[in-house]
């Protein structure tokens, strides 16, 4: 009767020791892979970086336009700028220019 007892212990702790076992690595296995796990934080911020790339270059190609609209601006016009700006447009030239055609359009 007492190994019994003792058999019956012994099982008992080994699962209670078996299912906290099993219950972390549940635990870890979605602490890592899971929705909000690890390796999704990782992806995340490497979506970020990414996003702020993008957004920083936006940010400088806005305040470039932003300059440009400043100096047409009549405060303080910048006639060279407004000739080009106006050639570019109109698609005009003058009657003693020559014309060279880019196979790039860099604008």
């Amino acid at each position: 009767m007492g190994l019994f007892i003792e058999l019956q212990n012994k099982v008992k702790n080994s699962g209670i020791l078996i299912f906290c076992t099993l219950l972390s690595l549940y635990f870890l296995f979605h602490g890592i892979s899971g929705d909000r796990g690890l390796l999704k934080l990782l992806y995340l911020k490497s979506e970020i970086a990414e996003a702020q790339k993008i957004a920083d270059s936006y940010s400088l190609q806005k305040q470039k336009l932003e300059e440009k609209v400043r100096l047409l601006s009549s405060s303080s016009l910048d006639l060279d700028l407004l000739d080009e700006r106006a050639r570019v447009v109109l698609n005009l030239i003058g009657h003693d220019e020559f014309i060279i055609l880019d196979s790039e359009d860099k604008e």
